[in-house]
């Protein structure tokens, strides 16, 4: 079955953008969207990325995840290597097309390359918490789960590190 390739309208006015039905994304001035991805089920907030073009248009395609790695500036397909795919319940763009929300469900249950199932595993000490807790301004980052579900190790091996510092 051939599928006809994704196109994106020019935006040409705000009501077109804000409540139309033209699929009419804004890419930054790098060519990328913001995107946010939650478990379908729970709502679980798993990661946050971005899509160039081409990974948008993958990710309408296939049904499954596609990403523009800004440190390694590459297309990136999720769980091509890991086998943890992301298989898109639901795309939602947000009122001025600036911004995609992904509704996923994760195979394998993780999207963290560094093995938890979200990326959002440590979580930072605000208000009465931090001054508590804190000394002479260190912010310490409190763990939010501490049980990974693979080891990347094993997973990736000898592959990239797809984070820079």
């Amino acid at each position: 079955m051939s599928v006809a390739p994704v196109r994106f309208q020019a935006r040409e006015t705000v009501e077109q953008v804000e409540e139309g039905n033209d699929l009419a994304p804004k890419f930054d001035d790098r060519g990328l969207i913001t995107v946010v991805t939650t478990d379908a089920d729970s709502g679980e907030l798993l990661m946050q990325g971005y899509m160039n073009a081409e990974a948008l248009q993958l990710t309408i395609s296939t049904g499954e995840a596609h990403y523009y790695s800004r440190s390694r500036q590459v297309l990136w397909h999720k769980g091509a290597t890991s086998g943890l795919v992301q298989n898109v319940r639901e795309l939602l763009v947000d009122d001025d097309q600036d911004c995609i929300w992904l509704r996923v469900d994760v195979a394998g249950g993780a999207s963290c390359h560094v093995g938890y199932r979200s990326c959002f595993y440590r979580k930072v000490p605000i208000g009465d918490d931090y001054r508590a807790k804190q000394d002479g301004g260190h912010v310490e980052l409190e763990w939010t789960d501490t049980e990974k579900v693979f080891d990347p190790d094993e997973v990736y091996g000898d592959a990239p590190n797809p984070t820079v510092l």
